[in-house]
């Protein structure tokens, strides 16, 4: 691609902020509030129209648990979302707390609640388009675009929950990305909401997970009618009156830092969607006979993209031997989950590959810690990362890549981010990490 030279010009600066999150999921959310909570003055850089990322807009349709099988393990603000999402759903029990159905559009709201009377402020339709540095590692400006045009937003404290790692990677941080031997990385998902289901007919009739050996997903497969469903991925639940949420399919050779890829895969994924719609009325005709396809995620379900390198690599080993630090920030009990590529879909297919020797679960009050030390890119001063692109391997960024763990990273990152505002020189490799970790016990955060 040939280069191009933009002529000097001055925009309009903005720095009157203590902190600015970019990204408005779950991680950034919770960073906002956290931030805000301590009295910094905080401002949430979100692209699209709401918050929530995969659990709004990406019409992700289930948590994954909260729990460690005895106890909620992400509590603080992970649980109070939670808790305040569960309220507005009659058919969620109050004592659910692992795979709790979504309510995309009361999410929404939470998140909007929460994040407003934290006293953060919000910037909705604007996105990151640059990363000013200044000497010593730190960023000095972010480039925002919006309706507005080109404006710089100046903080003492930045926190990079985009999910892709852009503010860190663009300001210079070291990271990783994908497997180490190819590049490749983990398969999309385009989640989509069917409505207008019999809703006896599909709570009581054979589950629809690949697992159950009664689930249409293997005859609608094995008849080759719809070539547009590759796999038999096929998470769902029960979202509302007639309503039900879907987590599957794949969609290959997404790079979610290649807007080119990202286009051909929610183009994909809404083929998909409509597959699985008339497959499912076919082969399930009790329950979809007359379901109708009433939305595709906006956002694509991206499992893996970058991951920095901070201050502590969190590795599989730390995984298995269920390790805690002194510096750990919160828990995670989360199997370790990472999705076939299509190589790995076909030996398993033929019997080839053997799942669980590639997935790793915990038992009973099993977890590991989170250093803090995996949110601090390691050549940046003032920016903390939080979401799936910490610093850990791959294959433990296959389990703390989901939402209840991204939520409770999140407050983490925005209370050291309001700490180290507060201090002369902000620099976050020097936040006391005693003193977060006392502050977050006392917002009800689990750390044994």
């Amino acid at each position: 691609m040939a280069g191009f030279t933009m002529k000097a010009r001055t925009i309009p600066l903005d720095d009157s902020w203590d902190v600015i999150v970019v990204g408005g999921g779950p991680s950034g959310c919770t960073a906002a509030i956290a931030s805000a909570r301590e009295g910094a003055r905080t401002l949430l850089v979100e692209a699209t129209g709401c918050l929530g990322g995969m659990g709004t807009s990406g019409l992700v349709p289930a948590w994954c648990p909260f729990s460690d099988l005895e106890r909620v393990i992400y509590g603080g603000l992970a649980e109070k979302v939670l808790d305040a999402t569960k309220k507005g759903m009659k058919h969620v029990r109050e004592e659910d707390v692992d795979w709790v159905p979504i309510d995309p559009e009361r999410l929404k709201r939470v998140y909007d609640d929460m994040v407003s009377s934290s006293g953060a402020t919000v910037l909705f339709g604007t996105v990151l388009s640059a990363v000013e540095m200044k000497d010593g590692g730190a960023v000095s400006a972010v480039i925002l675009t919006n309706k507005s045009g080109l404006t710089a937003y100046r903080a003492k404290v930045y926190v990079d929950s985009t999910g892709d790692a852009d503010l860190a990677a663009w300001a210079g941080a070291e990271f990783q990305k994908g497997d180490p031997a190819t590049g490749e990385m983990q398969p999309a998902t385009h989640c989509f909401v069917l409505s207008n289901v019999d809703g006896y007919a599909y709570l009581h009739g054979p589950k629809l997970i690949a697992t159950n050996p009664a689930s249409p997903i293997h005859a609608i497969v094995a008849s080759g009618k719809y070539p547009a469903i590759k796999d038999k991925h096929l998470c769902n639940n029960f979202i509302g009156p007639g309503t039900v949420g879907f987590n599957a399919g794949h969609v290959w050779n997404v790079d979610n830092t290649d807007p080119a890829s990202v286009s051909l895969g929610l183009m994909e994924g809404r083929k998909i969607a409509s597959a699985f719609r008339d497959a499912l009325a076919e082969f399930h005709p009790a329950a979809f006979s007359n379901s109708f396809l009433v939305a595709t995620g906006s956002l694509l379900g991206i499992r893996e993209t970058r991951r920095i390198i901070g201050d502590y690599v969190l590795t599989l080993d730390d995984y298995l031997a269920r390790r805690s630090f002194p510096d750990d920030i919160c828990r995670n009990s989360y199997y370790i989950d990472i999705h076939y590529s299509r190589e790995e879909l076909a030996l398993a297919s033929a019997g080839k590959l053997d799942p669980e020797k590639r997935a790793a679960h915990y038992g009973k009050g099993e977890s590991h810690g989170v250093p803090y030390r995996c949110l601090t890119p390691k050549t940046l001063k003032n920016v903390l990362v939080a979401g799936r692109s910490i610093s850990c391997d791959r294959k433990v960024q296959g389990s703390v890549r989901v939402m209840p763990v991204c939520l409770a990273m999140g407050e983490a990152a925005g209370l050291a981010a309001a700490l180290s505002a507060k201090t002369h020189t902000p620099d976050v490799h020097a936040v006391d990490t005693d003193r977060l970790r006392k502050r977050l016990r006392e917002e009800h955060a689990y750390l044994p």
